[in-house]
């Protein structure tokens, strides 16, 4: 089976940055990564992204074309970085996989929307670009989330099962893979975002480092029972949410240690309470995304559900760069024609192929 060289590019709802990293795949079962980075957002494009959120952006349509454009240079960038860390000629790359960011997934509504430009990148770029993953399974009924589980499974083809891989980006999923090559999916429910914003809020750091304000904090019991207390946990599975999709308003008076000890806490429970939805239990949970990073996080979660809980670095993965790795593989697989998704892993009607190809340009498009 032929083997492409793609670069998958991702951009979390954690608004920390680009992830860029290379693979080559068959689309399929074989997988062999490469050089990986990470283009951290400037304040300012980080604070227009975070504005362009939701159904009403706060710049109005006309800011958040200038923010996708934006946001696609800095791709492009991202790229370009990539390209020469790797030693690379770009006429070598059959192929990009561009996610864009997601500013409002509402897929009860029939609505996810990701702003990125693919044709600009493409043109900027010189190389053939796949965008657009998620509206042609919320167009089949589906969630349009999560997309990562089909590479989860091509990771994970020689490991011992059940097994979930749990991503704790801004949102948190997991994909449990079963004895008989099942795969299931579903957002578990919050992540690092609620936690994130409370820290950027009260002390104007963008995230917890090692959970070591949370581990300082007492968890509220009755302000984590009035979040847990959303109809999201009673929903069933395949399902997904938005970034944006909990009020924590119930966190509002407490200290801004026991606020992230609570907000921690929290997503340690919905971990806790998916394991209802899964076929069999998990003979152990691998941990990827950058929650993997914050101790009282995973130490809250290997006591929640009693079996081994490690970050996906033990089996030699990146837990930095298997997001967007996982796109790169998407974007082979849409070439090809195969599901990005499946009915257990977002609810659509069928297996659905998804993306958008841009071909590779005849001229390259300047910056202006």
């Amino acid at each position: 089976m032929t083997m492409l060289t793609t670069i998958g590019l991702m951009s979390g709802t954690s608004l920390d940055g680009i992830d860029a990293a290379l693979v080559r795949t068959d689309g399929r079962d074989r997988v062999e990564t490469g050089a990986f980075l990470t283009v951290t957002y400037d304040d300012g494009l980080r604070g227009r992204l975070r504005a362009s959120l939701g159904e009403a952006p706060a710049g109005g349509e006309a800011g958040v074309a200038a923010v996708e454009r934006d946001l696609t240079e800095a791709h492009a960038a991202a790229v370009a970085a990539l390209v020469a860390t790797a030693g690379l000629d770009p006429a070598g790359i059959d192929l990009i996989g561009f996610h864009g960011h997601t500013l409002w997934h509402a897929p009860e509504r029939g609505v996810t929307r990701q702003i990125g430009d693919g044709a600009r990148l493409a043109a900027r770029t010189g190389i053939a670009v796949v965008n657009d993953f998620r509206s042609a399974d919320v167009a089949a009924g589906g969630q349009g989330a999560p997309l990562v589980p089909l590479y989860h499974r091509a990771l994970a083809t020689a490991l011992t099962r059940p097994l979930a891989i749990l991503n704790v980006g801004g949102v948190a999923n997991v994909t449990w893979l079963g004895p008989d090559d099942r795969v299931i999916a579903f957002d578990t429910g919050p992540g690092n975002a609620l936690l994130d914003d409370w820290l950027l809020r009260h002390t104007g750091q963008r995230y917890d480092q090692d959970g070591a304000l949370a581990a300082r904090g007492r968890v509220d019991g009755a302000a984590l029972a009035a979040l847990l207390d959303h109809p999201y946990f009673a929903r069933p599975a395949p399902k997904s949410l938005d970034r944006d999709a909990f009020d924590p308003a119930p966190v509002s008076a407490l200290t801004v240690a026991d606020g992230a000890a609570t907000l921690c806490a929290f997503t340690v429970a919905a971990v806790a309470a998916a394991r209802s939805l899964l076929p069999e239990a998990p003979r152990r949970w691998l941990v990827t995304g950058g929650g993997r990073l914050n101790r009282t996080l995973m130490a809250g979660l290997a006591e929640a559900v009693g079996v081994p809980v490690a970050p996906v670095e033990q089996l030699g993965w990146s837990g930095d760069a298997l997001e967007a790795q996982a796109f790169g593989y998407l974007a082979v697989r849409s070439r090809l024609g195969l599901p990005l998704s499946l009915p257990t892993t977002t609810g659509a009607s069928r297996p659905i192929c998804g993306g958008r190809l841009h071909h590779r340009p005849a001229t390259f498009l300047t910056r202006p």
